[in-house]
């Protein structure tokens, strides 16, 4: 294979404040034509640095020091601006993380790609529509005819980011970067998305900078992977080599942070410490204080590269006495945690009991704002939990997960249906006599920055919700010192136990949101919840955000919590790993309605419904080397104002028959712990019936 990309010693500064941040550090890697290189890393690696350096896009606080950067042979570094902009969109292409962000929210869609051909191509105004139509016809835009002409806050999530990827390739780029392309998407989607960059791929041999932290796309998509760890390269081997044997510390510690099913006993193993301050002047080994194998020299003399085999080399200590891999091969054993007692034993009384719950918002119209339609955001849906257990609601954006939850705490007034607590009706229920009862029932909302106020101290967002709602952590944490004089806020040593219980300073309450990373934000909010000594808490989408290592520390942080305090855990995600490590039951959800119910190991082991089928496996694991076994779902989820009629689900499933079209399918019991919603399991017992 020729290389298309070299970079050869790349160091980017970024002069921030006193002292600049070295946010890539001497980094150098090769591309072929037509492979995908992962870089891949936790966040503040300098991954997306690099990317904007290969762009020459940098923020003005940034500049290259030094360093090449060839493409076909061409240093990029080199080229005047004016070269460079010919270069951008024409030979290299980059999708970013955060469409939203990307787009011209005042521009159509088909505007915006139409200024990538104008840039590059001499096309007239017919022959630049009929390219825009092809491209989106390509990426899977449906009804692309009409909809190039809207603007993005008119798609989906995943919709603006295939209309970010037909941009990206408009100009037919030899090298596509995709900065975190599939972050924040469904598993559907993100399949969907991985798969159109392979097809892509394969049609023009384009080569793809894939930069990521998911490791099960990694393993899906590419060929080659390097390892990026403050600033620059640890590691570097072709995908098979990486995947049976990672050889840097680093890199096996984040293998053995992903949560599954066969460590749903175990915490999960949590690299300690972050990343560290990249405007230090590093000695030795940047991973070292947080490495679980650091020897003295470690820490003052920077390692060099060591070659595991002609293709697999590390920058690691360990290999300076032997060229062979020393077999460290994974952490030390994971501490067991107790389960929790098992349900059947008990046959507790269910904490929370929902029936028939729905909530319709209306559609207004017109000038005297009649209502013309409803919008079925949730549309009958049952479930109950257990205290100390976990229900999780999966499904895709948009089918009404987070406003189910909204609606339980009554933040949302249903439509219709029952929510009982401790069998006490909420819905209806007067404030006076909700307000009480709120301290039990509190939500970790997906975005902790949104969520906690950016001018208030610490110690004061924890207070508000005693102060609110009158109410106290009751539990302790080891002994703590009481202050030597009466504390400034009431409950100040109350605050001090509750950052101890999440793992937290107690120091840190006088700081502000702002000054703490994305996992240590997420953890501030979980002690918010905590502070008011709640019995049930519904957790949307707590780790989607998050590096694999800072998951982990959550959901260690989730399971002790539920075992020390018997809290139970409502909890909305779309992560199925995170489902299997956490969850004792699932419930998977689709246009408003539940349609597949019953203990994780069944449903995933033997998922009924088409939709949990497909769901599942769109899923990116690890060794699973192509996608051939994934079960593409036809269009996309339809509008919640106008569901189709009999199951939701018929026009997107690959095995829909007739009567799917007129009514909807009735609960089929699977097992006595396992039901779904589908009428080919009411077939099959009318057949069975028919038989006997």
């Amino acid at each position: 294979m020729s290389v298309l990309l070299e970079i050869d010693n790349l160091r980017t500064i970024l002069h921030t404040g006193k002292l600049p941040v070295r946010a890539v550090d001497g980094l150098s890697l090769k591309i072929n034509r037509g492979e995908t290189f992962a870089l891949l890393g936790e966040s503040g690696c300098g991954k997306s640095m690099t990317a904007l350096s290969i762009m020459r896009l940098l923020p003005d606080v940034g500049e290259i020091l030094s360093g090449s950067i060839n493409l076909n042979n061409a240093d990029l570094l080199q080229l005047p601006e004016s070269a460079m902009r010919q270069v951008r969109g024409k030979q290299i292409s980059m999708i970013f993380q955060e469409p939203m962000l990307s787009l011209n929210p005042v521009m159509t869609i088909a505007e915006q790609i139409a200024e990538v051909l104008t840039q590059h191509f001499r096309l007239n105004k017919p022959a630049a529509q009929e390219r825009i139509l092809q491209l989106l016809d390509q990426v899977g835009i449906p009804d692309a005819k009409r909809r190039m002409h809207e603007y993005p806050f008119q798609f989906s999530g995943g919709m603006k980011q295939r209309a970010m990827i037909a941009m990206a390739l408009a100009g037919e780029p030899e090298l596509l970067i995709a900065d975190e392309p599939t972050t924040a998407l469904d598993v559907t989607i993100q399949a969907q998305v991985l798969d159109l960059m392979r097809e892509i791929q394969r049609q023009n041999h384009m080569a793809i900078l894939l930069i990521t932290h998911d490791l099960g796309v990694v393993s899906e998509m590419a060929q080659h992977i390097a390892v990026m760890y403050a600033g620059e390269i640890v590691e570097q081997s072709p995908r098979m080599h990486f995947f049976e044997r990672p050889a840097h510390p680093y890199a096996q510690q984040l293998f053995a942070s992903l949560p599954d099913k066969q460590k749903r006993n175990h915490e999960l193993a949590v690299i300690s410490g972050a990343v560290p301050s990249l405007t230090q002047a590093f000695s030795g080994c940047r991973f070292s204080d947080r490495c679980h194998y650091a020897m003295p020299r470690c820490h003052d003399t920077a390692p060099q590269w060591h070659h595991i085999s002609p293709v697999h080399k590390v920058r690691c200590h360990l290999y300076d006495l032997s060229s062979t891999l020393i077999d460290i091969t994974r952490i030390p054993e994971a501490t067991s945690v107790p389960a929790s007692p098992d349900a059947q034993e008990q046959k507790p009384e269910p904490l929370l009991q929902v029936s028939g719950l729905k909530v319709h918002f209306p559609i207004h119209k017109g000038f005297f704002k009649r209502i013309v339609g409803q919008i079925k955001a949730v549309d009958g849906v049952s479930l109950h939990i257990a205290a100390g257990k976990t229900l999780a609601l999966v499904g895709e954006s948009g089918c009404g997960k987070t406003t189910v939850g909204k609606s339980i705490l009554q933040l949302i007034q249903p439509t219709a249906g029952s929510v009982r607590y401790h069998q006490q009706e909420l819905v209806g229920m007067e404030r006076q006599r909700l307000r009480p009862l709120r301290s039990q029932l509190q939500f970790v909302f997906q975005d902790p920055y949104s969520s906690l106020n950016p001018r208030m101290r610490i110690i004061e967002i924890l207070q508000e919700g005693m102060d609110a709602l009158n109410a106290a952590p009751e539990f302790t944490v080891g002994t703590l010192a009481q202050p030597s004089a009466a504390p400034i806020f009431p409950h100040e040593t109350a605050v001090d136990t509750l950052l101890q219980y999440v793992g937290l300073p107690k120091e840190a309450k006088w700081r502000y949101p702002h000054e703490f990373s994305g996992g240590q934000r997420q953890r501030i909010a979980i002690a918010r919840a905590l502070a008011v000594n709640p019995k049930l808490l519904i957790c949307d989408e707590p780790t989607s955000a998050l590096d694999v290592s800072v998951q982990a520390q959550i959901l260690n942080l989730l399971k002790s919590l539920q075992n020390n305090l018997g809290l139970a855990y409502l909890f909305i995600t779309h992560n199925i790993s995170v489902v299997e490590y956490l969850a004792d039951e699932i419930a998977v959800m689709y246009l408003g309605r539940i349609v597949e119910q019953g203990l994780t190991d069944e449903v995933i082991s033997k998922p009924g419904h088409p939709y949990t089928q497909a769901l599942l496996s769109a899923v990116p694991q690890i060794g699973k080397t192509s996608a051939t076994d994934m079960i593409r779902l036809k269009g996309d989820i339809p509008s919640p104002a106008s569901p189709p009629t009999g199951c939701h689900f018929h026009p997107r499933c690959p095995m829909a028959m007739p009567v799917c079209r007129q009514t909807y399918p009735e609960a089929s019991t699977l097992s006595a712990t396992h039901i779904t919603h589908c009428h080919l399991y009411s077939q099959e017992h009318r057949s069975n019936h028919h038989e006997h």
